[in-house]
């Protein structure tokens, strides 16, 4: 009883006892989000804006010719029109792959979810993760072997039909296509998936009971309700696919010649970086303005 009584004397101040004052909301929250934050920074936004102040250079910082910050880069459209018809073939690319993912995504996203349960729908999930695993040059050149003249594709239709004629279309702009689809197929596949998982099975059920074909269901319910999973596919590809610059080098050869690749040469090859940064810029306000233009269909979709 002294020792309680001495505890609680030390814990008196001299206004009555003492109490701990919790942190400002601003403190804890700060804590929470400064790591993520400082991470962005450090490895997004600093090297983001280090290529901007590049792009207004007048050479590369690293030689010894003198920097001068100019608006020359960005003239670069109109200096070299042939840039001009690059820019829109990636954009061509961009659209096609981007819309065969999605057709061939939210199919396979309603197979997963309204065919498999369980265990068959896990290990199918992984199936589709598989590209991930694998290292993409191993996968672009993979496809070499498949699209070649006398490759795979061929000796399978020799097998069918001895006589036939080459169907091998490597070096081509499908071949691209190709390859870019296969690479990026997952993320609609994920997006569209977590969205549909999320759909009540009492929707589907009211509407079939009364009366509703399955083409109805799907073009009715489904896609409206899994529009946020088709969009959100859609920007993860779109974004990345028109500056991609490996599988058109690979598959695309001669014709393969986009964005992407301009903007690696310029960095590695001609070694004029701020013409790839200004290149790089410039893409992206193309790319912003275009979701910008259509923001209110995509958000439409979104709410239907």
């Amino acid at each position: 009883m002294q020792n309680d009584r001495l505890i609680s004397a030390s814990e008196r101040g001299p206004s009555g006892p003492r109490s701990r004052r919790p942190l400002p909301p601003w403190v804890s929250t700060t804590a929470l989000l400064l790591p993520t934050y400082g991470w962005l920074t450090l490895a997004v936004f600093l090297p983001l804006l280090t290529m901007f102040v590049f792009s207004f250079m007048s050479a590369t910082p690293m030689g010894k010719a003198p920097i001068v910050f100019t608006l020359k880069q960005y003239r670069a459209f109109i200096d070299q029109p042939y840039l001009v018809g690059i820019g829109i073939t990636s954009l061509l690319i961009g659209f096609w792959t981007t819309l065969f993912c999605a057709v061939l995504g939210f199919l396979a996203a309603v197979a997963l979810v309204r065919s498999t349960f369980g265990k068959t729908r896990e290990m199918l999930l992984i199936l589709i993760l598989l590209p991930f695993w694998t290292n993409g040059l191993v996968r672009v050149f993979s496809w070499t072997m498949v699209l070649r003249e006398n490759g795979f594709l061929d000796s399978l239709l020799h097998m069918i039909a001895p006589d036939a004629g080459s169907i091998g279309f490597l070096y081509t702009r499908y071949a691209v296509v190709v390859g870019l689809v296969h690479g990026y197929l997952p993320y609609m596949i994920l997006t569209c998936y977590i969205a549909l998982v999320a759909i009540d099975d009492a929707i589907i059920e009211a509407a079939s009971s009364l009366g509703a074909r399955w083409w109805t269901i799907l073009f009715k319910i489904l896609m409206p309700l899994a529009a946020p999973g088709l969009i959100s596919g859609a920007v993860l590809i779109f974004i990345p696919v028109i500056g991609s610059f490996m599988e058109p080098r690979i598959l695309g050869g001669r014709v393969g010649v986009t964005m992407g690749t301009v903007i690696e040469d310029q960095f590695t090859q001609a070694f004029n970086w701020p013409l790839g940064a200004s290149l790089s810029f410039t893409l992206l306000a193309v790319v912003l303005a275009i979701f910008a233009t259509f923001s209110g269909v995509l958000r439409r979709g979104t709410v239907a």
